[in-house]
């Protein structure tokens, strides 16, 4: 299963020309994530960060832009786990508009204990809601390099 979000690409995440300056995707990224945590797995960051003293640092990424992004266009951003690990998680990750994906890439999450600074094994309860976003052998295959 996927996680897939909208989002409509703003003025702020353009450079003069109208296209996605590339770090802006980060933020975006870093957004859905966020979502993904509060709708799909049951905690939004504020709890995660100030009530369960945890984060989720990206401690590894690998990216390849295929395609400009422009202002007013609407992407999809979709998530599915490839490794599901006992402190990590590696995420297959897209944007996409009508079909066409503008960005790929690979992301490892760590979960740290905030008060330790060290990578801790997930939560039970986010761990069962991770599952279902596993992919299944056939599809955990790492997106491509390749434009």
């Amino acid at each position: 299963m996927e996680f897939i979000r909208s989002y409509k690409i703003r003025f702020s995440h353009c450079d003069p020309a109208g296209i996605v300056f590339y770090p802006q995707y980060f933020v975006l990224l870093n957004d859905h994530v966020e979502d993904w945590f509060a709708e799909a797995l049951g905690c939004d960051f504020q709890t995660l960060h100030q009530q369960r003293h945890l984060g989720v640092p990206t401690v590894h990424i690998n990216c390849d832009f295929t395609g400009p992004s422009r202002l007013g266009e609407t992407v999809d951003l979709a998530l599915r786990i490839t490794r599901l690990g006992k402190a990590s998680v590696t995420l297959a990750r897209e944007i996409r508009m009508a079909g066409q994906v503008r960005v790929r890439l690979t992301q490892v999450l760590t979960c740290l204990n905030m008060d330790t600074g060290k990578a801790t094994g997930w939560p039970a309860d986010l761990e069962a809601a991770m599952t279902p976003f596993v992919a299944p052998v056939s599809d955990a295959t790492p997106p491509s390099s390749e434009p």
